[in-house]
């Protein structure tokens, strides 16, 4: 039986009807991606994608302190402002005081104008108005005297896990009545307490008082 145009037009509709739902889906689909595309902004670069060294927290009047495998303090760092970095997990340090301890010896305190702390805490760095300084030390049972001792220079790395100072710009060092001056800086050991200066040395040796021998 020939169907009429008018039942043609009315199954038409209905498929239309029945495929509606569809479409719209489609077409919300289409549209959401567009947007999504649109206000996606450009992948970057690996480069790009590098975290900002920018500062995550700072603490005023910060101290750090490490004990060692007896428990006492083996060294204390201190600063008037203390700014860590999230990139790399280093501490910039504004007027920093790092304070050295060894068993039966006198403290040993190193200080600067500005410092830097690596993110492992093994290495700071410590710029402008740089001094190692020594209090003198009466003689002990184990120990023999020791004089006060001042060493001052632009920069000083500090070793923190060899207990060892070095420079290699021109440092000055004081020890009593006697004064040296390096042209290539000097390794401070603090186990030992001893300095040893490098390059061209120069300067006087006083002898030391009685008391002190």
């Amino acid at each position: 039986m020939p169907l009429k145009p008018q039942q043609i037009k009315v199954d038409i509709g209905r498929a239309l009807l029945r495929l509606l739902p569809l479409i719209l889906m489609g077409a919300l689909t289409l549209a959401t991606f567009w947007l999504v595309q649109k206000n996606t902004p450009p992948e970057k670069s690996p480069l790009e994608r590098v975290r900002l060294h920018e500062p995550d927290y700072t603490i005023k009047d910060g101290a750090l302190s490490a004990l060692n495998e007896l428990g006492n303090t083996k060294y204390r760092v201190l600063g008037v402002k203390v700014t860590h970095y999230d990139d790399d997990a280093s501490i910039d340090i504004l007027t920093p005081r790092m304070r050295l301890f060894q068993a039966e010896k006198a403290p040993v305190t190193v200080k600067s104008d500005t410092g830097h702390l690596d993110g492992d805490i093994t290495i700071l760095d410590l710029y402008n108005n740089a001094s190692i300084y020594r209090p003198a030390q009466e003689a002990t049972a184990s120990q023999p005297a020791t004089l006060r001792m001042l060493a001052s220079s632009s920069y000083f790395k500090v070793l923190i896990n060899d207990d060892i100072i070095e420079t290699d710009r021109p440092i000055t060092l004081e020890q009593g009545m006697s004064i040296m001056n390096s042209t290539e800086g000097g390794v401070f050991n603090n186990v030992e307490q001893s300095m040893v200066l490098s390059g061209q040395v120069k300067g006087r040796i006083e002898r030391a008082p009685r008391s002190h021998q």
